[in-house]
């Protein structure tokens, strides 16, 4: 696969990750969270806010890695 196709899957990729990340987030914050004091909020909302770096990680790795050379 070209590179630059590969960045540009990538790009729409991590795209779509933080988009639906950020909903499911903040989703299961509103359904939980209610009642919880404001530490717990800070706790949840620090780890999800990092959370999401793993996986986007793991695409920038994958748009980054090296074309194979041919073999003719």
């Amino acid at each position: 696969m070209p590179p630059r196709l590969r960045k540009l899957i990538g790009t729409v990729l991590i795209i779509i990750l933080v988009l639906v990340y950020a909903l499911v987030a903040t989703t299961v914050a509103a359904a939980l969270l209610g009642a919880s004091p404001w530490y717990i909020h800070l706790l949840y909302f620090a780890a999800t806010g990092l959370l999401w770096i793993l996986p986007a990680m793991l695409i920038i790795k994958w748009m980054e890695k090296p074309e194979k050379p041919r073999e003719e």
